[in-house]
């Protein structure tokens, strides 16, 4: 408890506020810049940190962690290009009630989802940690691996009621992610002598192209119709009525982004996708879904940001990344002389009590700037066609180029573009290769991993509880639909005998 309380106390230091502010306002505004995501800011201000007490380096790297997943919700639901790739999920719907004139309440409610997400998850660090750690360090490559097939069987009811299309959409994405020269053998593959895909198809181009250039290809085929006159709605936030429809999608989306945040390289990405497909399949309000659900914005929000709080789990109690981003934190730790693992609860318990703290308020700060100035981002939804999107195309090539500084990536987007076109023309959700894309890669490696281990026999996997449980729900998942179907086929037959 005195640690505890030493950790809280920190909040009442100057420098340590200051430095949760400016990362929580920088994290708003890097978040909403597609292309410019928090692990960037973060490695390009981490010799800044190296001059101030680990305390405040923490403060604002997690601050800047926890306000960019926020941040990126912004432009998804308004202009639907997604500044960040953990808000992918919240474009779905959220762009849907902006193009309804409904883009405050989306963001009111992106807002909330978002805080009360991120503020669950370090409640439930501070109290669980070490279990959540222990959880966390049982998962091996078999696990992973079976993980990842269940996080792609998800794929089926994400989007829409076309399972097999979007199976199909997911199965693209794992192969996406295949290009590029395998580590494990050498080999190159589907690259075509082209050197640009030597390296693999990076996600971000992937994302803007799927979201944001399609939409811009979507508009100018309806250059002929007569615009649509949007309301003052647009900056009408959400009413208590709307939290209590939410509210279940809120805590769901909370307990699955905290349990996924903690299992090492996950992040708050696949914590998103999952989040939205989970709220989905519980919600009483299904056909809403499509068509601009706010369940659809607040169970991905909240799970996208609890995300960032459980991925800190394995970052600090394991010294084992849960995200690219905690990986970047980690090394911030390191120069700063501080040992993560195990042993850090009990040396230096207060530091990890202060990072929590300043987690807490970073929360809370995002919170009241994101609903104080949620009437002010909606009006962007205002802004003519004719000048917004190419301002949202030009930020688009900025944001494909940026992270590597490669035309190759901008030539990826603008082919990923053309592909989104395509599946809205044919009835394609371009979430499940979202979702193929993410975890493909760690599908591959988890499964050659476990190859390894068992011997080249893949009936090592029955020797896997946890592996051979989640790969049983996966085949429920699949076909139990199938079977339900049957089953109410077979009812009037025997009712008519």
């Amino acid at each position: 408890m005195e640690a505890f309380l030493a950790g809280m106390a920190t909040l009442t230091d100057p420098l340590i506020l200051g430095m949760i502010l400016a990362g929580t306002v920088l994290g708003i505004v890097v978040g909403a810049l597609p292309g410019i995501s928090g692990s960037t800011t973060i490695a390009l201000l981490l010799p800044l940190t190296i001059g101030v007490s680990p305390i405040a380096a923490l403060a604002f790297m997690g601050s800047i962690y926890c306000a960019a997943n926020f941040g990126g919700s912004i432009t998804a639901i308004l202009v639907n290009a997604p500044g960040d790739p953990s808000a992918s999920a919240t474009a779905i719907e959220g762009y849907r009630l902006a193009e309804r004139g409904q883009a405050g309440l989306a963001l009111g409610m992106a807002a909330v989802a978002s805080a009360i997400g991120g503020i669950f998850s370090v409640v439930m660090l501070i109290f669980a940690a070490p279990l959540l750690a222990r959880a966390a360090y049982s998962f091996g490559p078999p696990e992973y691996f079976a993980l990842a097939v269940f996080g792609l069987s998800m794929c089926a009811a994400i989007g829409g009621d076309g399972r097999v299309k979007n199976l199909m959409t997911a199965a693209l994405g794992v192969l996406l992610a295949t290009v590029g020269i395998d580590l494990t053998s050498g080999v190159e593959r589907y690259s075509f002598g082209i050197m640009e895909l030597s390296d693999g198809i990076n996600f971000v181009p992937v994302l803007i192209g799927l979201f944001a250039v399609s939409e811009m290809l979507d508009q100018s085929t309806r250059r002929a119709e007569e615009p649509k006159l949007i309301t003052m709605d647009a900056a009408k936030l959400p009413t208590l009525a709307d939290f209590r429809k939410c509210a279940r999608a809120i805590g769901l989306g909370s307990v699955i982004g905290a349990f996924i945040g903690a299992l090492p390289a996950l992040g708050a990405t696949t914590a998103a996708l999952v989040g939205y497909n989970e709220t989905q399949r519980w919600s009483k309000h299904k056909h809403e879904f499509g068509h601009g659900a706010l369940e659809g914005v607040a169970g991905p929000e909240s799970a996208n940001n609890a995300a960032v709080g459980g991925s800190m789990v394995p970052t600090l109690a394991l010294g084992i990344p849960g995200s690219a981003t905690t990986a970047i934190i980690l090394a911030g730790l390191i120069v700063q002389g501080v040992r993560p693992g195990p042993h850090l609860f009990n040396e230096q318990p207060v530091l990890l009590y202060a990072v929590f703290a300043s987690m807490l308020a970073a929360n809370l700060l995002y919170l009241v700037l994101g609903l104080g100035m949620a009437k002010l981002f909606a009006r962007i939804s205002l802004i003519p066609p004719t000048i917004l999107w190419p301002a949202v195309f030009v930020l688009s090539i900025i944001g494909a180029y940026g992270p590597n500084q490669s035309m190759g990536d901008v030539v990826i987007m603008l082919v990923a573009g053309g592909v989104g076109f395509l599946f809205r023309r044919h009835g394609f959700s371009p979430a499940p290769l979202i979702m193929g894309l993410v975890l493909g890669g760690m599908l591959e490696e988890a499964l050659k991993q476990s190859m390894i281990i068992f011997d080249q026999n893949p009936l090592g996997f029955a020797q896997r509880p946890i592996a051979l449980l989640l790969l049983a729900v996966t085949l429920a998942g699949l076909l139990g639909p199938m079977l339900l179907r049957m089953l109410r086929m077979m009812r009037p037959q025997k009712e008519a005998v």
